[in-house]
């Protein structure tokens, strides 16, 4: 347990005991303020009705109740909450003594023996990423490292749509076209590779009868479990996850499992799934399609219906979802979607057929809004779309020049490998610093500042940590908390402190854009008490002092490694 979640416990337990001293048993909250008012806060607004007092009162009451002690040294009443502050001096020592003893597993939380599902990513395999979807491969990355912090045993999953009718047009154009009848890629990668051959075949289908009936028979041969045309649209999807894949690599977002849509249709399980919504009361029919009423489950409006087979019988890409989370759930105690606003209603209603189905689990979704550049939004349609891979050129291209003209003294190999680092990582930490469900327009301005809330500065904190602990050489780990008491010293090792809180939250509360909030605020804490506070001609104090450096590159490092950003030793 650390010194932190100790202080919690202990502020939870005296407020107890001074509640039950005045009568009451009610529940009551507690904050953590991020004005910095108080380390802990208890609004005692909740309890005015309970106790029949103004907060103001109940505030005064408890507080002349409570006993300072152990990691508590101080409770003020103030407007209604009781203020609680931390014990400076077991702060300083305790801290330093939790780091210097896990090392990199600080943060790190007891397993707790809970396997979580993340599907993330799960773009159609017809095209390359395009940065308007950048966000659900950064967002379930970030989210599956945090989890694995928390303790949970995660498995990062990308659901592979290989059914329906593009990836059938995108095998019937690989298949079909030759390459003199597609136009050109600027890029050797599959997936934009392929992509021309997409389009050329979707115009032929507009156009021409005799490739709509072709396309038209090999969907429903892939539908109806026909092997040869389901082994053929694998292989194109495959050629273009390799490209896909690279992509991802680029961004060291790690996929654990890929599950393919088909195999739903093969094993039998979409089938289920329809003959068990059929005997439902729910189940209505419509020309032949069959669908499920959902008004009593919170669905209104003309969204009501969810269509789950076509006139035909055939089975949708909403029944293969169905079947696709009854197989997760099997898998893993949780099962948590990372999804684009735009399938908010899907997710309600996917929810609404598993509880018809008798699921007691329900899939957890995660979403967020599209990204967009300066420029306005990105649109296949309109031929304006831009891909990730550009972006990332363009991130490690303009890091390139910054580095260039930082350090001459750096071989044009080595400047490129710092360019490649400080690019990936301004990408994603600029796009996992936004609230996810918040609109967000991605600038460079912003992404490539070295001074502000970026991932090079990030970086830079801790490539001058390893630079400062390369310079001084052996010293001995000292937690010597008489040693530490300079003001910027301690604000320090206060943020430090809250590493492991900050993990959980962003884990157990899905709320990660908190993790860059709180290395932005640790990497100035440490720059703030680098600048006025000597380390390496300090004396006495000269351990004690590198000691707390060498904490704040472990948890500078350890955040960075949660972002999915590399720390860098020298920049």
């Amino acid at each position: 347990m650390t010194v932190r979640e100790r202080f919690r416990e202990a502020v939870e337990e005296k407020v107890r005991k001074a509640l039950e001293g005045m009568g009451c048993d009610a529940c009551f909250e507690v904050e953590t303020p991020s004005s910095g008012v108080a380390d802990i806060a208890v609004p005692c607004f909740p309890l005015a009705k309970v106790l029949r007092k103004a907060p103001q009162a109940i505030a005064a009451e408890l507080c002349g109740m409570i006993e300072c002690d152990g990691p508590v040294c101080e409770v003020k009443d103030v407007n209604g909450y009781l203020n609680f502050f931390i014990d400076q001096d077991v702060l300083v020592r305790e801290t330093l003594q939790e780091i210097v003893s896990a090392k990199e597993d600080y943060g790190r939380h007891p397993s707790k023996g809970v396997k979580v599902n993340v599907e993330h990513t799960s773009i159609n395999p017809t095209g390359p990423i395009h940065v308007g979807r950048a966000r659900n491969p950064i967002i379930g990355d970030t989210l599956s490292r945090c989890l694995r912090r928390c303790g949970y045993e995660v498995e990062a999953e990308y659901y592979v749509n290989d059914v329906g009718k593009q990836v059938v047009l995108l095998t019937w154009g690989v298949r079909n076209l030759p390459e003199s009848d597609v136009d050109g890629s600027d890029r050797a990668k599959n997936d934009h590779r392929l992509v021309p051959y997409y389009r050329r075949a979707n115009q032929m289908m507009e156009e021409d009868e005799n490739v709509r009936a072709e396309i038209s028979s090999m969907l429903q041969r892939f539908e109806t479990g026909d092997q040869e045309v389901i082994d053929q649209v694998r292989e194109v999807t495959e050629m273009m996850l390799d490209g896909l894949r690279e992509t991802l690599d680029s961004i060291d977002v790690r996929l654990d499992r890929y599950t393919w849509e088909s195999q739903y249709i093969a094993d039998g399980s979409a089938r289920k799934v329809v003959e068990s919504l059929k005997q439902s009361p729910y189940c209505g029919d419509n020309d032949g399609s069959a669908y499920l009423e959902l008004k009593d489950f919170g669905i209104h409006g003309k969204n009501t219906r969810f269509t789950f087979t076509r006139s035909d019988g055939t089975t949708l890409y909403t029944t293969r979802d169905l079947a696709y989370h009854l197989d997760k759930f099997r898998r893993a105690d949780r099962a948590v979607d990372v999804l684009g606003e735009d399938q908010k209603l899907g997710s309600q209603q996917l929810t609404a057929a598993l509880e018809i189905l008798g699921s007691e689990k329900k899939p957890e979704a995660m979403f967020y809004s599209f990204v967009s550049l300066p420029e306005g939004k990105m649109s296949t349609r309109r031929g304006t779309v831009v891909y990730l891979d550009d972006l990332i050129d363009e991130a490690v291209e303009r890091a390139y020049e910054e580095v260039k003209s930082r350090r001459d003294d750096l071989s044009e190999e080595e400047m490129r490998g710092i360019a490649r680092v400080i690019g990936v990582g301004a990408v994603r930490y600029n796009i996992v610093r936004v609230q996810p469900e918040k609109k967000m327009v991605f600038r460079w301005e912003d992404a490539m500042n070295f001074d502000g809330n970026s991932a090079p500065f990030l970086q830079y904190s801790h490539a001058r940590a390893c630079s400062i602990l390369r310079k001084a050489g052996e010293f001995t780990r000292t937690a010597d908390e008489t040693l530490l008491t300079d003001e910027y010293e301690r604000r320090l090792v206060s943020a430090l402190s809250l590493f492991p809180e900050v993990i959980r939250d962003c884990g157990e509360n899905k709320r990660i854009h908190m993790l860059p909030s709180y290395a932005h605020e640790l990497a100035s804490a440490f720059n703030q008490f680098y600048a006025v506070v000597p380390v390496l001609n300090s004396g006495d104090l000269r351990d004690a002092r590198l000691t707390l450096v060498d904490c704040a590159r472990v948890v500078l490092k350890e955040t960075l490694d949660t972002l999915g950003i590399v720390a860098p030793e020298g920049m």
